[in-house]
């Protein structure tokens, strides 16, 4: 059971994985990194600027404590002049105590300074590691954004892409849409000029029905042929009447006598 689990789980996270890296954008990572580096070097400075403001204010009471120092030695002279000895020695036993406490602002001072010196080295070098990695930064994301770019513009070109694929798709079921509609109408065509379908308009017409109508309208146009040269002639009435009534004799003539019969069934 346990190694049922164990291989669940690594088929769960190498999933997981391959989501993430697809999902993963390098330019997006570079900078997070950046950013934190940035929030990390902003630590240092805020580090160096304590220590440097805890180095000041022990000057300053370094400063305070010399000058009581000061004070009390003269007052210890002006004491011992005036014969009053005991003032002199309290003065000196107030102003060794200060020293004491001078003597150790001083270690004080000297640690905070190294700490604020090695602080600010560190801050120089991580600005330094900072200001190589941004630079780093902006070319890896040009290059990928270049490779990007041109791995689009290959699949576009090759149609492999899955927007060029997508239409691809649509021209090829709309060729075949068109080509089944066009094959349906030629069908549908040579149906209806065979007589197989019957036309509800009355607008199509077989091979022989066709040939029909073509006869009579020559015969016609034979008929205003003749008419017009009789005209231009100038003959009389009489003849034109014999020219008309041999027109319909010629046209009888070229007639069929019975019309032919189709059995619609």
């Amino acid at each position: 059971m346990s190694g049922v689990m164990k291989r669940m789980g690594m088929i769960f996270r190498a999933k997981a994985n391959k989501a993430l890296d697809r999902a993963e954008d390098p330019r997006e990572t570079l900078d997070y990194s950046y950013q934190k580096q940035l929030e990390l070097l902003q630590k240092v400075r805020r580090g160096v600027a304590d220590v440097a403001t805890s180095r000041k204010r022990l000057e300053l009471q370094l400063n305070q404590l010399q000058g009581q120092s000061t004070k009390l030695e003269e007052q210890g002279r002006k004491a011992l002049a005036l014969g009053r000895e005991d003032l002199a020695r309290e003065a000196l036993t107030r102003r060794a105590a200060l020293q004491q406490q001078v003597s150790d602002l001083e270690t004080q001072h000297q640690t905070l300074q190294g700490e604020e010196e090695k602080l600010t080295l560190a801050s120089q070098r991580l600005q330094a590691k900072v200001d190589a990695f941004r630079t780093k930064k902006e070319t890896i994301k040009a290059t990928y954004t270049a490779a990007q770019a041109q791995t689009r513009i290959g699949e576009a070109f090759s149609g492999i892409s899955e927007e060029m694929g997508d239409v691809g798709m649509a021209i090829q079921r709309a060729e075949d849409k068109t080509a089944q509609m066009q094959a349906r109408a030629g069908a549908i065509d040579e149906l209806l000029a065979s007589g197989a379908l019957d036309d509800p308009t009355g607008t199509a017409k077989d091979d022989i029905t066709a040939e029909l109508d073509r006869l009579s309208s020559g015969s016609d146009v034979e008929l205003e042929l003749q008419r017009m040269k009789a005209e231009l002639a100038g003959g009389g009435s009489g003849r034109q009447q014999a020219i008309e009534g041999g027109a319909a004799g010629q046209n009888r003539q070229d007639r069929p006598q019975e019309q032919p019969r189709f059995d619609k069934s």
